[in-house]
């Protein structure tokens, strides 16, 4: 499916019918999560995969009883960075200079100056900025899903913290930020299915400015 047709099919699934997702297209979103560009290529988030039932039902047990979790045929929950450090850094940087083929050396001022612009800016920031890179990832993953036309719902509605104790997150250096199970649309019980896509006019939405 071309990725505006795919687009327009998906919407924030409500009910899914328990049907397994292939692990072929599994792959392929989290392919697509893996791919999705971050600032300065730091990644500063992981992919958690949930399959097992018992840790869906506590998950939707904070997760606001949404049935989604429990129907789903995957779980995929972001976990971003609590904050960055030099060692982070420099691990990320290690690997990028070892895969070029290029001298460990290469990177040094520029990890130099980055950590300059982080370190003062603090924990809060650091979190918040390491989650807006797992929000691109996330992004990416809804989009792949849908070509292969996979339903979604994207979630914030979760308690973070609850989330961050069931997957052992804290001991990580990760907390969550969004999740997304996938599977199939219950066309039958679920009351969005077949409700027009309404999104702002795109005279309303775009502004050019030559």
């Amino acid at each position: 499916m071309a990725l505006i047709d795919a687009l327009k099919w998906r919407y924030a699934t409500k009910k899914m019918n328990g049907q397994a997702v292939p692990q072929e297209k599994v792959d392929y979103i989290l392919e697509a999560a893996k791919l999705a560009p971050s600032s300065s290529g730091l990644q500063p988030y992981k992919v958690f995969v949930v399959t097992n039932p018992e840790l869906k039902e506590k998950l939707r047990a904070v997760s606001f009883d949404q049935s989604q979790v429990t129907e789903a045929s995957h779980v995929l929950v972001w976990a971003a960075w609590d904050g960055y450090s030099i060692d982070k850094i420099s691990s990320v940087f290690e690997r990028t200079t070892t895969e070029r083929g290029i001298p460990a050396s290469a990177m040094d001022e520029y990890k130099q100056r980055l950590w300059g612009m982080y370190e003062p800016l603090g924990q809060e920031w650091h979190a918040n900025h390491a989650a807006k890179q797992a929000y691109i990832s996330f992004g990416l993953a809804i989009a792949a899903a849908a070509e292969k036309e996979v339903d979604t719902t994207p979630m914030e509605g979760f308690i973070p913290a609850e989330v961050d104790k069931l997957l052992g997150l804290n001991e990580l250096g990760l907390k969550s930020v969004l999740i997304l199970p996938l599977g199939y649309r219950d066309e039958a019980n679920d009351w969005l299915v077949n409700l027009k896509k309404v999104r702002t006019p795109q005279a309303d939405f775009i502004t050019e400015i030559k």
